[in-house]
């Protein structure tokens, strides 16, 4: 299901459509935006990769404290370099939109927060989690006690089964009582 870059045909944009939450105006406005992204040389190329420094110029992810896990959770490169192809880059936006479900967006956003990649979230995963949302200076950091404590009130709040991690099924339970999370 691969696309050259200079346009979309009637198909595939169908075939969008259907494996996407995007509207036929969306996918035509993220390919346009994906397009301006690629060099002269890899217009011309199917299937091209846009390296994750471009992606993060992009003004929806420059100020997202987790762009660079947005992009390596999306990233199908086997590099595991975050670069994205016009696929990957419609996931993500799907993912984002407005019409996704809840179980999608949770989804997404778990493996976002699972910095190590092992499928739970752990004190690692939750430091870096709150050090990504306070920002990581001296002023906002918070002292090692504290987000200690933070992390206890966190898995006290979201381990039901008391293993120290955060599963996605938990994560998922502690969303669905969040109706601020979509």
């Amino acid at each position: 299901m691969g696309t050259t870059a200079s346009h979309l045909g009637k198909d595939l944009l169908s075939e969008y459509q259907e494996l996407t939450f995007l509207t036929k105006q969306e996918i035509l406005l993220a390919h346009k935006r994906f397009t301006e992204l690629l060099t002269k040389d890899e217009k011309d190329l199917p299937n091209a990769r846009v390296p994750v420094d471009r992606i993060l110029t992009l003004p929806e992810l420059k100020s997202n404290p987790f762009r660079k896990r947005i992009c390596h959770v999306f990233s199908t490169s086997e590099h595991k370099d975050g670069s994205l192809t016009f696929e990957d880059f419609l996931d993500l936006l799907s993912a984002f939109s407005d019409s996704a479900t809840l179980e999608i967006k949770s989804h997404y956003a778990f493996r976002i927060f699972d910095f190590d990649d092992d499928g739970t979230l752990d004190g690692g995963d939750l430091e870096k989690l709150v050090n990504c949302l306070t920002g990581e200076t001296e002023d906002t950091r918070l002292t090692t006690d504290e987000m200690r404590q933070l992390i206890s009130n966190i898995l006290e709040e979201s381990d039901i089964d008391k293993d120290g991690t955060v599963n996605l099924s938990e994560f998922q339970h502690v969303i669905s009582r969040s109706p601020d999370f979509v």
